[in-house]
Order: C-alpha cells, then sequence, then structure tokens
C-alpha cells in the first residue's frame, strides 16, 4: 500500500514537500500567498497574539498538511494570519508546537518552521515557557535567548548537511526587543528531551554548563530556521524557578499562571517587536 506524501515520517517523503502543501493550504484558507513573520507561541504566550493586530483567518491546525491538535493545556489548536497594525503585512501566528517528547518525530516537531518558510515568512519568533537558574527571573519574567544546549541527541537537518549555528538567535533581533523593552535580559536556553521535568541534579548540570534556562522545546526548532534562512528571535517566559532553584514543587498550573499573569507585558512586547521587524 503507498503511503501518503503527507506522513513526515516517511523516509520517502520530503519534507520540505509537505512544508510546501501546509504553506499552500494556509493560502488557500487565509486568502493570501504570502506571511512576513511567524510567531510561535509557547506555554504562557498564548494570549499575546491579540496585541499584535486583527486576526483575519483562522485556520484549524487539523485541516493542514503535516499538523495536530494541541497536546498541552494552555496551547490552541489553531493558527491565524495576523495583520500587524496597519503596516499591510501578516504574521502567521501558531498556536502551539509539536514538542519531542510527544513520539511523533523531529520532522514534526520543526514542521511549523518549514511551512513558515514555504509561506513566505523571512523571521520567525519562538517564544515558550521555561525553568529560570536566576534567582533574580522571578515568575513572569521574559528572558531573551542568546544562545542554546540542545541535549536532545537530535537534529533536524539530515544528511551531510553541515549548517552554521554561530549567531543563530540574531543578535539584530535581540537589540530590537530591547529597543522596545530595555529591562530585557538574556540568557542560554536548555533543552532537555521532557516531558517529566527536570530532576536538581541536571539542572545543576545545566547550569555548569552554561545554562540560565530550562525547557522541553525550542532548539531543534531554532536549528530548522536557521537551516532554511529564516532570522530567529527566541523569548523565555520563566514560568518558575527550575528544580532545586527554589523549594517548591513544579507543576504546569503553575506554568500557565505565571503565563496568565505575564500575559499583557509579553503580548506588548510581541507586538512592538513585531511592528518593528
Amino acid at each position: 500500500m503507498t503511503r501518503s506524501p503527507r506522513d513526515l515520517n516517511d523516509p520517502s517523503t520530503d519534507p520540505f514537500d509537505v512544508a510546501a502543501d501546509a504553506a499552500a493550504v494556509i493560502a488557500e484558507r487565509t486568502g493570501v500567498d504570502h506571511h512576513d513573520v511567524a510567531l510561535v507561541l509557547g506555554s504562557g504566550w498564548g494570549q499575546t497574539a491579540d496585541l499584535i493586530g486583527e486576526t483575519l483567518a483562522t485556520v484549524d491546525n487539523a485541516d493542514v498538511p503535516g499538523f495536530h491538535a494541541a497536546a498541552v493545556a494552555g496551547h490552541s489548536g489553531s493558527m491565524r494570519s495576523v495583520a500587524i497594525g496597519d503596516t499591510g503585512r501578516r504574521a502567521l501566528v501558531f498556536g502551539t508546537r509539536t514538542h519531542f517528547y510527544e513520539g511523533r518525530g523531529v520532522r514534526s516537531v520543526v514542521h511549523g518552521v518549514r511551512t513558515a518558510k514555504a509561506a513566505g515568512c523571512s523571521t520567525i519568533v519562538l517564544t515558550n515557557g521555561c525553568g529560570g537558574l536566576n534567582p533574580a527571573w522571578a515568575p513572569g519574567t521574559p528572558v531573551l535567548i542568546r544562545d542554546h544546549i540542545n541535549l536532545t541527541a537530535h537534529s533536524p537537518i539530515e544528511g551531510a548537511n553541515f549548517v552554521d549555528l554561530t549567531d543563530l538567535y540574531t543578535p539584530r533581533l535581540r537589540d530590537l526587543a530591547r529597543e522596545v523593552d530595555a529591562d530585557l535580559d538574556e540568557g542560554v536556553y536548555v533543552q532537555f528531551r521532557g516531558p517529566h521535568y527536570e530532576t536538581p541534579a541536571e539542572v545543576q548540570m545545566a547550569k555548569v554548563i552554561g545554562g540560565d534556562l530550562v525547557g522541553m522545546s525550542t532548539s531543534l526548532e531554532a536549528i530548522a530556521a536557521r537551516q532554511v534562512g529564516l532570522d530567529v528571535l527566541g523569548i523565555s517566559l520563566v514560568t518558575n524557578l527550575a528544580a532545586g532553584i527554589s523549594d517548591q514543587p513544579l507543576s504546569h498550573a503553575e506554568v500557565l499562571e505565571a503565563g496568565q499573569a505575564a500575559a499583557e507585558r509579553c503580548g506588548r512586547l510581541l507586538a512592538d517587536v513585531v511592528g518593528r521587524l
């Protein structure tokens, strides 16, 4: 039996072809053949898209090749085409992402990034909720990602394709974000596999090797974005202090609560940054 070409896990399928198929469906459903910037909204960031501009079209993930319904509470199972103020430009806003721990494969994890490129985007903003290693970063603090450490033992790049990751998180975009909010700090994001939270010993390991933030997303997407030539802005929302940094137990409810409390600041930050891109 011939497998569907939309099966990203079929080794005979070119994942970039599936991304092109997805972009074609998005163009049809949104009525525009080009988007300018993409945003991936992680835990705690779900309410921020409303502040970027008017939502002109909403597309259910299940209707787009290669995408799936949201698997995590606090994420939206749809994508939106949003007007960026009155600039005439469009943002493609993904209300959820596929996490590595879902077991769908790395191709599914980075499918949104590749679709954004196929849809015409030149910049992608990757957001997440994370644990902070710096006690000065209270829950609800946004932190720019300067660099990352990928502890998943996987890469989205297949074959002998040697992609330079120097300045992966575009310095110009970080500077732009600090023009919007001068109080923004920055740090190194460490991606673990998940879905369990890190142990205190693992958090200390992350600190020793140079990490400031720990989470379960973003780095694989950023690598895929660099491969296709997208500029990358990464922003973490510290939703809790990482295990062992404080004596409080970790919970996803805490992540959502911190995101709701910080929604206005984060939304304004994203709206202003996207408006200046």
